[in-house]
């Protein structure tokens, strides 16, 4: 049971509290590698120092195990912090690019220069991954920031406000804490970069605000995922990767695969083997691999989904400790309610197909998704799937795993968000890129001054 209350604070208070980082950022304090790392070491020290307080809040506010929590929040975290300081003093350096004739004897080159002040909005899901990961390439990229976690998981936005409120400065790194009052009134506020995490409705309302101060904005948010399983597939190998994904955090994770595209060949041994994989897991709270359902309003919406006429395996529930069994529905259709929005929660729609053409039109009746998987050993099969079908990230042969690897940049398209982060494309994220031509003044031409004829215009054009 969640026994922390959420510290408020004022619009006024919020207004102020942006000004303030303003005035911090535009001393240059945070410009230096130096001030960057630093921070960076601090931060990762107190984390590890706070470790055991962070497990703790997480399970109060849904019942997440120590393990579950190190796998798939906080050890991916302090990687990425570590990616950080390992890097960012290559990562502000300027980089030189090729300076065409016209512009001879002059060098070219890149130059990378912080935003300013970021407002990063985080998510209930992955409460510490989703709102501190972003809060890493705002601090490498030399910002200052305000972190609005999520009001939902109380507990874990109590200990993220009181680990950086209590050790930095608040004209660098501020949690503001609250609901939609508070929110709204941060978004309020001119910002140099907004970075959200969060539903496709919420994330229109954060754009258009961002839209009037013409704010960066990046947009991480959600689809309808799809798994797809061909007649290729090592089958017993991909539904062991994909049923642990799916299931992980009771399927609250805006990467899973959302449904399965199964060729009608394979679909009964694909059942049969997810099945088993499911009980092989034990999947239960009290076997530190499972999670409660956030919030009973939450509950309710993905019980509702469940057709019980549907129910392969599952479809049990427990309405007062918020836990929906691993649930697996079989000859679903696009028109069923369970297809009509993103799930977030443990149940499999499992769909069969007779052609890829098939399934790829399935896919492509949705808005372009975050995520896409395909389990196949196909070389053109993989061709196709990279080729036709957009989304934002996703992997062959496994299932959300490329979230692991920070050489990898993750991200949505359209519906489903706008821009990329994790490592190097962290600290691009909330950068900007001054392209600078830099030219001696012993040595000039007169091609591109008044005078013009067609004589010089060509000669331009063959430099150019």
């Amino acid at each position: 049971m969640n026994t922390q209350t959420i510290e408020t604070i004022s619009e006024k208070e919020i207004q102020q509290l942006v000004e303030n980082q303003r005035k911090y950022f535009n001393s240059n304090a945070t410009l230096s590698s130096e001030f960057r790392i630093e921070q960076l070491k601090k931060f990762k020290a107190l984390l590890l120092k706070h470790e055991d307080e962070m497990h703790q809040a997480i399970y109060n506010d849904f019942s997440k195990s120590k393990y579950e929590n190190q796998l798939v929040e906080f050890y991916p975290l302090i990687d990425e912090i570590e990616v950080a300081i390992k890097n960012v003093k290559k990562w502000m350096k300027r980089k030189s690019v090729k300076t065409n004739f016209l512009n001879f004897p002059g060098k070219s080159y890149i130059v990378p220069e912080p935003l300013g002040v970021s407002l990063v909005i985080g998510a209930w899901n992955l409460p510490y991954n989703l709102s501190l990961t972003p809060l890493v390439g705002s601090m490498a990229a030399g910002n200052t920031t305000i972190l609005k976690p999520s009001e939902l998981p109380v507990e874990t936005s109590a200990i993220m406000a009181k680990i950086i409120n209590e050790n930095f400065d608040p004209n660098y790194m501020k949690v503001v804490e609250g609901g939609i009052p508070e929110t709204t009134a941060l978004l309020n506020q001119r910002f140099d970069k907004i970075f959200f995490t969060g539903s496709p409705t919420v994330g229109k309302i954060v754009n258009k605000a961002a839209a009037e101060n013409l704010t960066n904005v990046t947009l991480e948010l959600g689809g309808k995922n799809p798994s797809i399983f061909t007649k290729d597939s090592d089958l017993k190998m991909s539904v062991k990767r994909m049923i642990w994904a799916r299931f992980v955090n009771s399927g609250q994770f805006c990467i899973t695969a959302d449904y399965a595209l199964v060729h009608k060949d394979i679909k009964d041994e694909f059942l049969k083997l997810a099945v088993k994989e499911i009980e092989k897991n034990n999947f239960s709270v009290e076997h530190d691999n499972y999670v409660q359902i956030i919030n009973e309003r939450n509950f309710d919406r993905v019980v509702g989904l469940i057709d019980q006429d549907k129910v392969y395996y599952g479809g049990t529930y427990n309405r007062e400790k918020r836990i929906i069994d691993p649930t697996i529905l079989n000859n679903v259709t696009l028109d069923d309610a369970v297809m009509q929005e993103e799930i977030f929660g443990p149940v499999l729609p499992v769909i069969e197909y007779e052609t890829l053409d098939q399934a790829f039109e399935i896919i492509k009746s949705f808005e372009k998704p975050l995520a896409a998987y395909l389990f196949s050993n196909s070389s053109s099969e993989k061709d196709r799937f990279l080729s036709e079908i957009p989304f934002g990230n996703g992997a062959i042969n496994d299932c959300v795993m490329q979230i692991s690897n920070p050489n990898i940049p993750f991200g949505g398209v359209g519906n489903s968000g706008m821009g990329r982060y994790h490592g190097k494309y962290s600290f691009e994220c909330f950068s900007n890129f001054k392209g600078i031509l830099d030219k001696p003044t012993s040595l000039e031409t007169n091609l591109k001054y008044y005078g013009y004829s067609e004589k010089r215009m060509k000669i331009m054009q063959k430099l150019s």
